[in-house]
């Protein structure tokens, strides 16, 4: 079984990266990176009655370099020890100012797992008008540029089908639900 033989700090601030040896089964060492971030919840939101999930937007580096627009995503965030329900709570307050009630949890994935030790627990979670309570936005102080959306579901299909729907997470979400509640959707 391969194993980590070296690990060195290259840079410690948002997150962590490391230089790291790697023995591989047949005896060769090699070099490879890490990225150390923690782990992550994401929650997509969906209404069935006004048959709308809730998305946002915000600017993302790796987006911005590549020259793109911001895409849609679900509700996110990091864990830092909190259970990933509670987070997922937290953060569907902060960015999309929604109030959400019991979670379905669809699979824990990792998201990156060639260089990051992210695994983010994935939800879906019904919500109603009157669970809209707030502007959410982001935190104070954050600055993280966020806008939010309800998106009709039939659009939301029409993303996925069309292969539009960009973000590995929210696509991953955005299958399930259609996959879990097929009379959402017209005909």
């Amino acid at each position: 079984m391969a194993e980590i033989t070296s690990r060195t700090c290259v840079y410690d601030g948002w997150y962590r990266f490391y230089r790291i040896g790697v023995r591989l089964d047949t005896g060769v060492e090699v070099e490879r990176h890490l990225l150390d971030n923690g782990s992550a919840v994401m929650v997509l939101p969906y209404d069935p009655d006004r048959r709308v999930v809730l998305l946002i937007t915000q600017p993302r580096a790796g987006v911005l370099a590549a020259g793109e627009t911001p895409i849609f995503e679900a509700i996110a965030g990091m864990l830092d020890g909190a259970h990933p329900v509670d987070r997922a709570r937290e953060e569907a307050m902060e960015e999309g100012g929604l109030r959400l009630g019991d979670l379905d949890h669809v699979a824990t994935v990792w998201s990156l797992p060639p260089v990051s030790t992210e695994r983010t627990a994935l939800y879906l979670a019904r919500y109603g008008a009157q669970d809209r309570v707030g502007p959410g936005g982001g935190a104070d102080g954050e600055h993280e540029a966020i806008s939010v959306y309800e998106i009709p579901l039939d659009d939301l299909r029409g993303m996925v089908e069309g292969g539009t729907l960009t973000d590995a997470k929210t696509l991953i979400l955005a299958q399930a639900l259609m996959l879990r509640h097929q009379g959402l959707w017209n005909a």
